[in-house]
């Protein structure tokens, strides 16, 4: 049988042999996809970013040369085609949405592509500025666009003198005075052969990569009209194709809810720390390729074209969804669209409709009873007729009535005996005193004010006699007032009646 100490003695080699595994070196055992564990650590280990084939690793794909190849495929066949038929997007049963699958897989690939074609040109814009921030580091912030500063550092190179590089064909000429001025007084120093090697086959890439792209841009905009006809009715095929190449083809686009497809492709702008309000009522905020279609911009006054831009957003959803299924390949339910939301907009800029004036009450007609009361009464007397008006309009019968004035106007009962019945006094005429409207509240404190036992001004705590000569009094001292013995005690106080036999007995006793 084990003792205690036995059973500790054992735990404690368990423990040491664990040790011991522990401390044995690990092998490098392949991943899933054939990386190993060291270079799955993290994203960027073993990458040397100082290598442009390290960085640019979509040219040489076999993807991206298999898809090129066929864009360019099909853009040699359109050419022919419009050369021999003389336009290639005619044909009565032609629809490429739906009828024909390839053409579709192609569409949807040139979409992908092309966004990641745009994240490319910002990783290779990135390697270029890095390696050219030594010759000229105010480059950067001269020319934002990464193709045109790719054109800009091709074209300078390592020259010195800026007065030898011609810029003319890659900048305006307003941006080719600041560069040029700049660029004479910069304090960068010449790269190196290899540096300058490596920076312009990053140029070169970069250009290839944005012809590339407006080739597929091209492609698609040109059969937009067959893949996508109501909602290239409605946006345009330009703006239709930006919208499928950010979502990520056709039937992506038709599952986004309409706040996301109105916000695909917007920039980020800085306020610079300043209110934003002003941008959200120019619709110029929280908008993207939605804001560039012809109905917002040519259709749409600024104040109005946040709120078209979130009704051409609904509707570009709804004409997605309708061209995924093939329902309309013709297009007509796309431009019934376009057509309905252009009076919608037009009906937006319509003033309001006048104000209708109160036709006049019918002559001789039933006069509409007014409400009585309180106010009706004091308004009526404040505005009512007075008496010398009432008699200035009642006419005596048989009667002429006297004229006053170069207009002739009637005196009625008044005329020339208002002067003898003024005498008389059997016309008077009497102003009303006018009623002060006094709160009930400021009543009491006036009919209070004054009654709180204050004395007269004239009276006085100081009194005057012969004896002490001045003494103090109290004035509010009431002099009627009497003691409370003095009602019984005063020498004023007397009997009113008395009885014979009670004074006869007063006298005996």
């Amino acid at each position: 049988m084990a003792t205690l100490a036995d059973s500790f003695l054992a735990d404690l080699d368990d423990l040491s042999d664990e040790d011991d595994v522990a401390d044995e070196p690990v092998k490098d055992e392949p991943a899933e996809d054939g990386v190993k564990a060291e270079a799955a650590e993290g994203p960027v280990s073993g990458v040397d970013f100082r290598s442009l084939d390290a960085v640019a690793k979509l040219v040489g794909s076999e993807r991206y040369r298999r898809v090129i190849s066929q864009v360019d495929d099909a853009l040699a066949a359109d050419a022919k085609k419009m050369e021999e038929e003389g336009d290639a997007s005619a044909g009565p049963g032609s629809t490429l949405g739906v009828v024909d699958e390839g053409a579709y897989q192609l569409i949807v690939d040139c979409n992908a592509l092309s966004v990641e074609i745009e994240n490319e040109i910002q990783v290779v814009h990135n390697f270029i500025r890095d390696r050219y921030r030594s010759k000229f580091p105010e480059l950067e912030s001269l020319v934002m666009h990464p193709i045109d500063y790719a054109r800009v550092v091709k074209a300078i190179g390592n020259e010195m003198d800026m007065t030898k590089v011609e810029l003319e064909s890659v900048l305006p000429s307003a941006t080719i005075m600041v560069v040029s001025v700049t660029g004479s007084t910069t304090n960068g120093q010449p790269l190196s052969a290899d540096d300058l090697d490596t920076t312009v086959r990053a140029c070169d890439v970069q250009l290839q990569l944005d012809a590339d792209k407006r080739k597929l841009v091209a492609l698609v905009e040109a059969r937009m009209d067959r893949t996508a006809p109501n909602l290239s009715a409605v946006l345009g095929p330009e703006v239709a194709s930006k919208l499928m190449s950010v979502a990520g083809g056709l039937v992506a686009l038709s599952k986004m809810p309409a706040n996301n497809v109105q916000v695909l492709g917007q920039k980020r702008k800085s306020a610079a720390g300043m209110s934003s309000a002003t941008a959200v009522r120019a619709g110029d905020l929280h908008v993207g390729f939605i804001n560039q279609c012809d109905i917002i911009q040519r259709k749409t006054p600024p104040p109005l074209r946040m709120r078209a831009a979130r009704l051409v957003a609904g509707k570009c959803t709804l004409m997605a969804r309708v061209d995924a299924f093939g329902e309309d390949p013709s297009g007509s339910t796309g431009r019934n669209m376009h057509e309905e939301m252009v009076k919608k907009i037009e009906k937006w800029q319509e003033p309001p409709p006048a104000r209708t004036a109160k036709p006049l009450a019918i002559p001789g007609g039933e006069v509409k009873k007014r409400r009585g009361g309180k106010r009706a009464r004091a308004w009526k007397e404040r505005f009512g007729a007075s008496d010398m008006r009432k008699a200035a309009n009642r006419v005596n019968f048989n009667v002429a009535e006297e004229e006053i004035g170069y207009e002739g106007e009637g005196l009625g009962t008044l005329g020339t005996s208002a002067g003898m019945a003024a005498a008389s006094g059997k016309l008077k005429l009497t102003a009303k005193p006018a009623k002060m409207k006094v709160p009930k509240n400021l009543q009491k404190k006036m009919m209070n004010y004054g009654s709180g036992g204050a004395t007269s001004g004239l009276s006085s705590s100081l009194a005057f006699t012969p004896i002490q000569g001045i003494e103090l009094v109290n004035p509010n001292v009431n002099k009627d007032a009497t003691s409370g013995t003095d009602s019984v005690f005063s020498e004023m106080r007397g009997f009113r009646k008395v009885s014979a036999g009670t004074l006869q007995r007063e006298l005996k006793d």
